[in-house]
C-alpha cells in the first residue's frame, strides 16, 4: 500500500469511528420526582428571620454568639478524623473519574529491544556468525504502538458520567460528615454548659441547705426543734451533695467527647466552667422544595441515582461489538548502525471488530442488576427526602412546644421561690414543721433544674434544625465535571481540606 493511500485509509477509519462514536446507548437521566409539600406543617406562625441570610453561609454556628463554640468548631475541619477520612474518599472518587476519562484516549507504548539468537549449524566460528554466515543473528528494534478502542456505543462516556456523579456524591458525603461533626460538637457543648448551670444551682443549694441545717441544729440545741428536723436537714443536704457530684460524671464525659471531635486526646483538653449566656436564635426555614438543594445527604443520594443510571448504559453497551484501531511503527534491523535508516522502517495500521456471541445470559444479568441498583437508589433518594422533611418538622415542633413549656416552667420557678420564702417564715414562726421546708426547697431545686434543662433542649433543637436544613450548604457547591478533572483548582477549594502531617 502506498503512503498516500495509507494516509487516506487511516483518515477514513478515524472519520468512520468518529461518526459511530456519536451513538450512546442507555437511558437519559432525569432526577426522580418526589412529593414536596408547599409548606412545613409545624411552621405555623414561624417568624422568618430578617435578613434571610441569618444562618451564615458555612459558619452557621456563629448565630449562637458563643466565641468559645466558634473556636472549637473551627478545629473540626483541621483535626476531626471522620472529616479527614471523608475528604480522602472524595479524592479517591475524583481519581476514579480520571481513570475513566483515560479510556477516551489512545494508549501509546514504546519499546526498544536488542536480541541475539542462534541455532545449531555445525560451525563453531563466532567470527563467521557475526558476519551473518553462521547460525546466529542479531535483531534490533525500536517501535511505537498505539491502541484506541472507539467509544462507539458510549460505554466509556457512560462510565465517566457514572464516576463523575459518584465523585459528586462523595463530595456531598464530605459535607455531610463535616456538618454532622459540627452539629454534634455544638450539641455536646451546649449540654456541657447546661450541666455547668445545673452544677452552680446545686452548689448554691448545698450552701443554702447547709445554712438551714445550721439553723435547725441551733434550734434543736435550744430545745425548740426536734431531732427529726435535724435528720431531715441532713438528708436533704447529703442528697443534694450527691447530685452535685453526679453532674461531674456527665460533664467529664461530654468534655472527652468534644476533645475527640476536634481530634485531641481527652488528657490534653479541658473546658473551664462558665455560665450559659446564649440566646435561642431565629432560624430561617425557606420552602420545603429548597430542602432538596440544601441538604448534602439528599444531594449525595440524588447523585448516586445518576451514577446508577449511567451504569445501565455501561451494561447495555456490552451487547454491541467493540471497535479497536491499532497502529504501530518503528525501525527494525539486524545491523545496529542501519537501525535508524529509511529501509529499516516498518508500520502497520488497521481496525478490529469483536463481538461476544454467547455468554450464557451474563450481559442480560448484568443489565438487570444495573436496573435493580438504579431502582434501589431511587428509593433511597426518596427516603432521604422524606427523612429530611421529618427532621425539620420534628425540630420545628420541638422549638414551638419547648418555648411554651419554658414559659410555663418559668412561672413554676417563680412560684417555687415564693413558696420557699413563705414556708421558711412559717417555720421560723413555729407554725409548720421542717418537713414542709424540705419539701418546698426540694421542689424549688427540681423546678430550677428543669428550667435549665428545657433551655438546653431548645438550644439542641435549634442546632438540630439548622443541621436538618443543611447548615447553609447548597448543591451549587458540588464540584463540576470539569472541576473534577483539574487538581488543586479553585473549583475544589470548597471541597478539600488541608491536613498538615505531624512533625511539619
Amino acid at each position: 500500500m502506498k503512503p498516500t493511500r495509507a494516509r487516506a485509509y487511516t483518515l477514513a477509519c478515524v472519520a468512520t469511528l468518529a461518526l459511530l462514536g456519536a451513538c450512546t446507548v442507555g437511558p437519559k437521566y432525569e432526577r426522580p420526582s418526589v412529593a414536596t409539600p408547599p409548606a412545613y406543617k409545624e411552621a405555623g406562625e414561624w417568624k422568618i428571620a430578617q435578613p434571610r441570610d441569618e444562618v451564615n453561609r458555612g459558619k452557621w454556628w456563629e448565630i449562637f454568639g458563643d466565641a468559645q463554640l466558634n473556636a472549637l468548631i473551627e478545629q473540626v475541619d483541621i483535626s476531626n478524623q471522620n472529616v479527614i477520612a471523608a475528604e480522602a474518599r472524595f479524592r479517591q472518587a475524583r481519581a476514579l473519574v480520571q481513570q475513566a476519562r483515560a479510556g477516551l484516549f489512545p494508549t501509546v507504548t514504546g519499546a526498544a529491544s536488542a536480541t541475539r539468537s542462534g541455532s545449531g549449524t555445525g560451525s563453531t566460528s563466532s567470527t563467521t556468525n557475526r558476519r551473518g554466515g553462521g547460525g546466529t543473528a542479531n535483531d534490533y528494534n525500536l517501535s511505537l504502538d498505539a491502541t484506541w478502542e472507539a467509544d462507539v456505543w458510549g460505554r466509556v462516556r457512560k462510565t465517566v458520567e457514572s464516576n463523575v456523579a459518584g465523585a459528586q456524591a462523595s463530595a456531598a458525603d464530605l459535607e455531610t460528615a463535616r456538618l454532622s461533626a459540627q452539629a454534634e460538637l455544638a450539641l455536646d457543648y451546649f449540654q456541657l454548659r447546661v450541666l455547668d448551670v445545673q452544677q452552680q444551682l446545686l452548689d448554691d443549694s448545698v450552701a443554702a441547705f447547709q445554712k438551714s441545717l445550721d439553723v435547725t441544729r441551733n434550734r434543736y440545741n435550744a430545745g425548740v426543734a426536734g431531732k427529726v428536723d435535724v435528720a431531715q436537714g441532713e438528708t436533704q443536704l447529703k442528697g443534694t451533695q450527691a447530685q452535685a457530684i453526679d453532674v461531674g460524671v456527665q460533664r467529664a464525659q461530654l468534655e472527652h467527647a468534644i476533645a475527640i471531635l476536634i481530634g485531641k486526646p481527652p488528657a490534653e483538653f479541658a473546658l473551664a466552667r462558665t455560665a450559659l449566656n446564649v440566646a435561642i436564635p431565629s432560624v430561617p426555614l425557606g420552602l420545603p422544595s429548597e430542602l432538596l438543594e440544601r441538604r448534602p445527604d439528599i444531594a449525595a443520594a440524588e447523585r448516586r441515582v445518576a451514577a446508577a443510571n449511567a451504569q445501565i448504559g455501561v451494561a447495555q453497551a456490552a451487547f454491541f461489538p467493540a471497535l479497536t484501531l491499532s497502529a504501530s511503527g518503528g525501525f527494525q534491523s539486524s545491523v545496529l548502525p542501519q537501525l535508524l535508516t529509511l529501509p529499516s522502517r516498518f508500520w502497520a495500521i488497521g481496525p478490529a471488530l469483536a463481538q461476544t456471541i454467547f455468554d450464557a445470559g451474563l450481559r442480560r444479568a448484568l443489565t438487570d442488576q444495573a436496573i435493580a441498583v438504579f431502582d434501589a437508589n431511587v428509593a433511597a433518594y426518596r427516603q432521604a427526602v422524606l427523612g429530611g422533611f421529618q427532621e425539620v418538622e420534628d425540630n420545628l415542633a420541638a422549638l414551638r412546644i419547648l418555648e411554651q413549656e419554658a414559659n410555663v416552667q418559668e412561672d413554676a420557678v417563680q412560684a417555687a421561690r415564693q413558696s420557699v420564702e413563705l414556708t421558711l417564715n412559717q417555720y421560723k414562726a413555729g407554725t409548720v414543721s421542717y418537713l414542709n421546708v424540705v419539701i418546698v426547697q426540694t421542689a424549688q431545686l427540681a423546678n430550677e433544674r428543669t428550667a435549665v434543662g428545657i433551655r438546653g433542649q431548645r438550644l439542641a433543637a435549634a442546632v438540630t434544625l439548622v443541621k436538618a436544613l443543611g447548615g447553609g450548604w447548597t448543591d451549587s457547591e458540588l464540584p463540576s465535571p470539569r472541576g473534577l478533572s483539574i487538581r488543586d483548582e479553585k473549583a475544589q477549594r470548597n471541597i478539600e481540606i488541608r491536613v498538615t502531617p505531624p512533625g511539619r
